[in-house]
C-alpha cells in the first residue's frame, strides 16, 4: 500500500510542478494534463507539487518502518 502511495505522490507532484512551472513560464498555460481539463491558479499547482512530495516521502517513510519492523530490529 505504501508503494501505491508513493507512485501516487510523484504523479500528482509532476503534475503540480508542471502546471506552475508552465503557469509561470509561458503564456499562462500549464504543462502536464490538468490544464487541458481544468484552468487552475499557479499557487495550486504548487500546493499540489508541495501535497506530491508528501506523499512521496510519507510512502517512502512507511516502507521503511515496515522493513525495520519485519528485520526485528
Amino acid at each position: 500500500m505504501r508503494g501505491t502511495i508513493g507512485v501516487i505522490g510523484i504523479i500528482v507532484m509532476i503534475q503540480g510542478a508542471m502546471g506552475a512551472l508552465g503557469r509561470t513560464f509561458t503564456d499562462t498555460t500549464g504543462w502536464g494534463i490538468l490544464p487541458h481539463w481544468y484552468d487552475l491558479p499557479t499557487l495550486v499547482y504548487a500546493g499540489m507539487a508541495v501535497a506530491g512530495l508528501a506523499l512521496c516521502l510519507w510512502g517512502e517513510v512507511g516502507k521503511k518502518h515496515k522493513k525495520r519492523a519485519d528485520s526485528g530490529g
